[in-house]
């Protein structure tokens, strides 16, 4: 059976309004939840386990303080274990260095397969994942939208522009999961209140020996403008005149 390692994220809550202030999106006050793509990795890890074919699921996030109840939802979920890679509040922590701390972390307790999402809903930046497998060395499959694991084998199917892609690799492996993968399950109350109580493990970023110094920077978030009313023309020719920006 496999070990499973899945990165979570804390996000904005899908279904919040965002605000952009001051060049940054408002964060303060504003509902936070684990990223959707995340949830369905969780969801798929937690089936292999009842199927029998894994035998852990690792739930690990970073970020800071607040970050840890994104792991209390994974373990009321279903999953055995909670990591928390903890880094200063407010900091900044881009994708290249997200993977290198997980490589560092994968390398020191050696999951078969680390599942994540294809993308977090707040940067949109669909890198972590094939970095990840970059680093380590590790086959991947990307936008997993069927999986099978049996022996020392992972089958995946993906969505293409030409209709299904279906690759086959040896574990250990990356993957990362699409929306058609599955429907995350909701979390039972009882699971809620235990998932309260269960521990997690803390480790600070400077321990694993990776700089998360970001080496982008955004130098501002504006909102796009907004959408003008709609008007009706005499006629065709009289389109060409109008000023559409």
């Amino acid at each position: 059976m496999v070990r499973i390692l899945v990165p979570v994220k804390r996000v904005i809550d899908y279904a919040v309004k965002i605000r952009v202030t001051g060049g940054k999106v408002e964060t303060a006050n504003v509902k936070h939840s684990m990223n959707p793509f995340d949830e369905i990795a969780v969801e798929e890890a937690i089936r292999l386990k009842e199927k029998k074919v894994a035998k852990e699921v690792i739930a690990l996030t970073i970020g800071p303080m607040k970050s840890q109840e994104t792991l209390r939802t994974a373990l009321a979920l279903g999953a055995d274990k909670a990591v928390h890679i903890e880094v200063p509040e407010n900091q900044e922590v881009q994708p290249l260095q997200i993977a290198k701390l997980l490589k560092a972390y994968t390398e020191k307790t050696k999951p078969d397969l680390v599942f994540l999402g294809k993308q977090a809903i707040d940067d949109d930046s669909n890198q972590t994942g094939q970095m990840l497998a970059g680093l380590l060395k590790w086959p991947q499959a990307t936008f997993a939208s069927k999986l099978e694991v049996g022996g020392d084998k992972i089958t995946v199917t993906r969505e293409i522009d030409g209709g299904l892609e279906t690759l086959e690799s040896k574990i250990p492996a990356v993957m990362t999961v699409d929306l058609r993968l599955n429907t995350p399950r909701f979390a039972t109350l009882p699971n809620i209140m235990k998932a309260k109580k269960k521990p997690i493990e803390k480790i600070a970023a400077k321990d694993l020996g990776v700089d998360i110094t970001p080496t982008l920077e955004t130098v501002s978030v504006s909102e796009p403008p907004a959408r003008v009313g709609g008007g009706k023309v005499a006629s065709v020719d009289e389109v060409s005149t109008l000023n559409l920006s």
